[in-house]
């Protein structure tokens, strides 16, 4: 059996939970069968039954487009030459909207059986109109069009498939939820503490951490709003980069040289750093703080979990399948508006739950040993990508 993956984040160009995802997915069905991966960039690798080819997203035919429907242009084009050489696989999978459209093409033109994975869903990422302006109309409707035509698609929670059924016209029987994965044997606490001393983080310290894109759905200015509730003795570590625009980008600028006004120990990494070293923060950090506000499953919260790290998160989307309240960490409750954006309706409420529950882990040494234990064992007992992809292959084969 061969698959074809479509893909706008493969190695080395991964900067979120669905390129993490696709990375590991691709490695462990090379196990199973063949595995050809198309995506954008650059990338040229074969490495046994699995292969890797990039396909430039940059186009000068674009330079003189509207700002933000540049991004849809470009995208749209690269999934048109994604599929100019032609295929001999038996399914077709498809990870994110920018690539989905590849895989409407694919399984028109050359009958393949279309698999979607739905990593987040347009309809509940309203602040993407920010980024996209207009364009954000066509990426829905590549989703809305990929789903419906599709002959499988994976739900990466319960609750995800729940927002399926309801915003899209798709027969029940044909969503599978699988969640997502981790490497065992990747993700393991480490001693190391290089990427402490090179960003000036006191190891001697507590530390709350937070790990991801500067992003609406992330909720990361919540978390920065929260650090004023926050014990003053508590680092406030904050590995976060990628804004989706420059509106929110400088949001996140000013908020934090605000929070730095009062206190020393906030430490911003402005970019996306490599898995040894975010293991490394993961490993020595005394909670991890994930305060999104839409999350379908939330792989960084497994990240921590497995590097023996409590967890503070927002109790929304798929973190509620991952975190267990009081167990492996510890869940705020969220009360959002019912329709977009999806605010948080009181949002300094909900920052000052967020820091309450962190002081609470920062003050109960034992508890946050406790829950860094459990949260191992559940990561072990129900994230392992092994049994992940014998799941996805069984779908495959159902299909062929």
């Amino acid at each position: 059996m061969k698959v074809l993956f479509y893909t706008r984040e493969f190695p080395p160009y991964v900067y979120g939970g669905a390129g993490v995802h696709v990375e590991y997915l691709a490695a462990e069905l090379a196990k199973l069968m063949d595995v050809d991966v198309r995506c954008f960039g650059d990338q040229d690798q074969k490495n046994g039954p699995l292969t890797a080819k990039g396909f430039p997203y940059d186009n000068p035919d674009f330079k003189d487009s509207n700002s933000k429907l540049k991004a849809v242009f470009q995208t749209l084009s690269t999934c048109i030459h994604m599929n100019a050489e032609d295929s001999d696989a038996d399914i077709v999978h498809c990870h994110t909207w920018y690539a989905q459209f590849a895989g409407i093409i694919a399984k028109l033109c050359y009958g393949i059986p279309l698999v979607i994975t739905t990593h987040s869903l347009e309809p509940l990422r309203p602040w993407k109109r920010e980024q996209l302006g207009r364009g954000y109309d066509a990426s829905s409707w590549v989703e809305k069009t990929a789903i419906e035509m599709a002959d499988a698609v994976i739900a990466v929670s319960k609750e995800t498939k729940e927002d399926i059924l309801k915003y899209f016209n798709v027969d029940e029987p044909k969503i599978k939820v699988i969640y997502n994965g981790i490497n065992l044997q990747e993700y393991v606490v480490t001693k190391a503490t290089s990427t402490l001393e090179q960003y000036g983080i006191d190891k001697f310290k507590p530390y709350v951490l937070f790990v991801g894109r500067i992003t609406r759905q992330k909720g990361i200015i919540h978390l920065v709003n929260a650090i004023k509730y926050i014990d003053p003795d508590t680092q406030i570590v904050l590995c976060a980069g990628a804004p989706d625009t420059p509106d929110i980008a400088k949001e996140m600028e000013d908020s934090v040289a605000e929070v730095k006004k009062s206190r020393n120990n906030v430490i911003w990494i402005d970019k996306m750093l490599d898995k040894k070293e975010v293991i490394q923060l993961y490993s020595h950090a005394d909670v991890f703080c994930c305060p999104s506000i839409y999350e379908p499953f939330g792989i960084i919260n497994i990240e921590a979990m497995a590097c023996g790290t409590a967890v503070v998160a927002s109790a929304v989307g798929g973190i509620k399948e991952v975190v267990v309240d009081g167990k492996t960490g510890i869940l705020v409750p969220l009360k959002q508006q019912k329709e977009a954006p999806f605010d948080p309706v009181n949002p300094d409420q909900f920052s000052q739950d967020l820091a309450q529950g962190i002081n609470k882990l920062i003050k109960n040494k034992e508890l946050r040993e406790l829950m860094a234990v459990n949260g191992r064992k559940r990561v072990e007992d129900y994230f392992d990508w092994i049994a992940i992809a014998k799941q996805v292959e069984d779908l495959y084969k159902s299909l062929i």
